[in-house]
């Protein structure tokens, strides 16, 4: 913004939106078909273009029923799709689920950092990151997906190690590249020097996905944009994992007010926040940053064990603590876990299995780790 009113872009940014994604995913919220269904419409009649939902793996994916109910609501070209890469095998098969479920639009999502690399691909070797991405998006157009793919944990990821890997991403036939900031990290003018590189790559369309631990993630948003980054991916209320993502509404709000775009209907704003918090289980509100209850709190095993890899500064720096939150993604991993250090010796796996099957019986109720030790010392195993 200047003295003279709003910045005009010469380019306004397409928006996409991973609250049925990213935030679905944050430990222990689970959304149910008929939300995804209400979200994604009102999604769509704000402006948003694409609607992001769900993960797929293999067959029989547990977000099969969220996928489909977003095609009802706003069709296949509205929406996209994660889908995990380790192997070529396994892509194959998140494929033929892809086509399964009518999917258009898919995303990769591929962790480019030296240490996220080591942890899920047991790898971080660069030839190895680019074979691997060159492998699935080629797979994936010769069936004639739309292609995204992105650098998880990109932002942490140097300059020398990043920009090969989108250039062999874009060399295999991929439609978009999406930087993942999965750990806030980057300052607003950082942002900017590390977007630059990649939309200088020719024929690059560049995406933006900023997580909000430090409070940037509007800010670092507006500041790819400003380097040239053709789309920014954002959440409802900005609810998600690891401090939350960059909130839509502010993100629109900014977009109106300092560079004077209308291109959005802002007035389902409020009712979109008030049904994903519902269904969400967040309550009337969602607060981002360090201090929640939410930021330092975990559903997967690896975020437990390897906590240095997903946080920007350990719980400790600021009071607060490393939690498990789940509701139907128990394991016995997560379990052992809660009972590090307890005094109840049990069947791991004999507890585990009788938990799941106690969650699914109540409701689905949530789990952190004193219920899951409340539990453990009062089970019995039934005798073989």
């Amino acid at each position: 913004m200047t003295a003279e009113g709003p910045e005009k872009l010469e380019r306004p940014p397409r928006i996409s939106d991973a609250t049925l994604r990213d935030s679905a995913h944050m430990a222990g919220v689970e959304f149910g078909p008929a939300d995804a269904a209400a979200i994604a419409d009102l999604l769509v009649r704000t402006g948003v273009e694409l609607v992001e939902v769900g993960m797929v793996s293999g067959p029989d994916s547990k977000d099969a029923d969220l996928v489909l109910a977003t095609h009802e609501a706003v069709t296949p070209e509205r929406s996209m799709t994660l889908l995990v890469v380790r192997d070529r095998r396994q892509v194959a098969r998140a494929l033929d689920e892809a086509e399964r479920l009518g999917v258009r639009h898919i995303m990769y999502s591929i962790p480019t950092s030296e240490q996220h690399a080591q942890l899920k691909l047991d790898s971080a070797s660069p030839k190895f990151l680019q074979a691997l991405a060159r492998s699935a998006i080629t797979q994936a157009k010769e069936r004639g997906f739309h292609v995204t793919f992105s650098g998880e944990d990109g932002a942490r990821t140097p300059r020398e190690r990043l920009v090969p890997y989108v250039e062999a991403g874009f060399a295999a036939g991929a439609d978009r590249f999406r930087l993942a900031e999965t750990v806030a990290y980057l300052s607003p003018w950082q942002m900017q020097e590390v977007i630059a590189d990649l939309t200088a790559i020719d024929g690059s369309e560049i995406e933006i996905h900023s997580h909000n631990m430090l409070g940037l993630a509007v800010a670092n948003s507006l500041a790819a944009v400003r380097a040239g980054a053709q789309w920014i991916s954002a959440t409802v209320g900005g609810i998600g994992e690891r401090g939350g993502n960059a909130p839509l509404a502010e993100l629109l709000t900014a977009l109106r007010v300092v560079h004077g775009d209308t291109r959005f209907d802002l007035t389902h704003l409020t009712e979109l926040s008030r049904i994903a918090l519902r269904g969400a289980g967040l309550g009337e509100a969602f607060q981002s940053g360090p201090t929640t209850p939410h930021a330092f709190a975990y559903e997967l095993p690896g975020q437990l064990s390897h906590p240095h890899a997903y946080e920007t500064l350990p719980a400790e720096l600021v009071g607060n603590q490393r939690e498990l939150r789940v509701r139907t993604r128990l394991t016995t991993a997560l379990v052992r876990w809660a009972l590090a250090d307890a005094a109840p010796d049990v069947d791991v796996d004999a507890f585990t299995a009788w938990l799941a099957e106690r969650q699914e019986r109540d409701g689905r109720p949530l789990l952190d780790r004193d219920t899951i030790r409340e539990a453990a010392a009062g089970f019995r195993p039934v005798p073989a």
